[in-house]
């Protein structure tokens, strides 16, 4: 994987809470940054008691994009959405609201949380990584099929690289984890298609690069492809049906204890 990650991106990530974890997200996961991609910063902070329970609450979301009439940019938010030239994207979730997206069929949280690219860490970020995989349930590829058709819609208007790569990003990743029970987003990991390799190459070289129309109907072909191999991943997954009763009660007692008792040392 061609990370390219900045070494100020800790920094650029700074959150006005203590951060549960703070990992990148978007094409440098994916496996095909270019010279020019945003840098996709994703994060869990946790809001302490007196900002949940009183009656001035904190941000459940913060993001470098918040309007500045906002309820949450009262609240100091990432400094800068640019730096040497870098566009930044940082969004982060208060601890519960995370939590209770990872127990839906959510397959942005699941990606985010178990991202190797990690920028901040801390213990309750390891327990989350601990508890992911009683969490994850067959319907999870209704997440990888939704997105990789909206994907597709947009391919098929534009005619882009982008979209064409998301498209095969994602229903590469969704078979994958309907097969393994794991999350694996690098595209170039996942694939054995043999343009592969050429389209990230020319992906990494302009954010908006110019797709070779020959090979327009191969990616369609083997997107369709692709779409009916997940299915049938999905319908013959080991993966429950519902996330581990016991994974939701200790994701539960996770996030009461960080509440009451802070990010441990």
């Amino acid at each position: 994987m061609t990370t390219d990650v900045p070494a100020w991106a800790a920094e650029a990530a700074a959150l006005p809470y203590p951060a549960v974890f703070v990992t990148v997200s978007g094409a440098h996961l994916y496996g095909f940054a270019s010279v020019d991609s945003d840098l996709d910063l994703r994060a869990s902070h946790l809001l302490p008691a007196h900002e949940v329970v009183g009656l001035r609450t904190g941000p459940e979301t913060i993001s470098t994009d918040t309007p500045s009439n906002h309820p949450a940019a009262t609240h100091k938010r990432p400094e800068g959405c640019l730096r040497d030239g870098v566009e930044l994207d940082v969004v982060s979730h208060d601890l519960l609201k995370f939590a209770r997206m990872l127990t839906t069929r959510n397959g942005y949280v699941l990606e985010q949380l178990l991202s190797p690219l990690v920028v901040a860490t801390s213990p309750l970020h390891k327990q989350l990584i601990d508890l992911a995989p009683g969490l994850i349930t067959r319907h999870h590829a209704h997440h990888y099929l939704g997105f990789a058709a909206t994907q597709e819609r947009l391919f098929a208007k534009t005619g882009e690289l982008k979209p064409a790569l998301y498209t095969l990003r994602v229903l590469h990743t969704g078979i994958h984890l309907m097969r393994t029970g794991s999350v694996v987003a690098d595209l170039g990991a996942l694939s054995s298609l043999p343009y592969v390799p050429e389209l990230i190459a020319m992906k990494r070289t302009a954010e908006h690069a110019t797709f070779p129309p020959a090979l327009r109907e191969r990616v369609e072909h083997d997107a369709a492809r692709l779409r009916t191999e997940l299915e049938a991943a999905r319908d013959a997954s080991s993966l429950p049906e519902h996330a581990d009763p016991d994974a939701v009660e200790a994701l539960h007692r996770l996030v009461v204890d960080a509440r009451l008792t802070g990010l441990p040392a």
